[in-house]
C-alpha cells in the first residue's frame, strides 16, 4: 500500500475516493473518523488519507485527482451519457436521468 494523498476534510477525501474507484483504481480511505481525537492528536496527523492499494497506480492516481482539483477547463464541452444519451455540462461526473458515471478518462 501506498499514502497518495492526504485530504482537507472528509467529504473531499470521499469524493477522491469515489474518483479513483471509478477509474478502477484500488484504495482506501484511512483515518475516517480521527478528526475526533483533534487535541489528543496533532492536527497534522487526523486528517483523511487515501492510500493506494497498487503503487502502480500512483501516477494515474494522482494525474486524475489533478484534472479534479482543477475543474472542467475552460471552453469544456458538453457530455453525452452512453446510457441513456442525455446532455450533460462538463463539470458532473454522473448522469442525473440515469445514474451512469461518465469516462473519468474522458476529456
Amino acid at each position: 500500500m501506498l499514502k497518495l494523498i492526504r485530504a482537507p476534510n472528509l467529504m473531499l477525501a470521499q469524493h477522491w475516493v469515489n474518483l479513483l474507484e471509478m477509474a478502477g483504481i484500488g484504495c482506501e480511505l484511512h483515518n475516517r473518523y480521527l478528526q475526533g481525537a483533534l487535541g489528543e492528536i496533532p492536527v497534522d496527523q487526523c486528517g483523511p488519507e487515501i492510500w493506494l492499494s497498487d503503487e502502480r497506480d500512483e501516477a494515474l492516481a494522482r494525474r486524475l485527482l489533478d484534472n479534479a482539483r482543477r475543474g472542467p477547463a475552460r471552453g469544456a464541452v458538453l457530455w453525452h451519457c452512453g446510457q441513456c444519451g442525455e446532455m450533460l455540462e462538463p463539470q458532473f461526473t454522473v448522469c442525473w436521468q440515469c445514474g451512469t458515471a461518465r469516462d473519468p478518462l474522458a476529456g
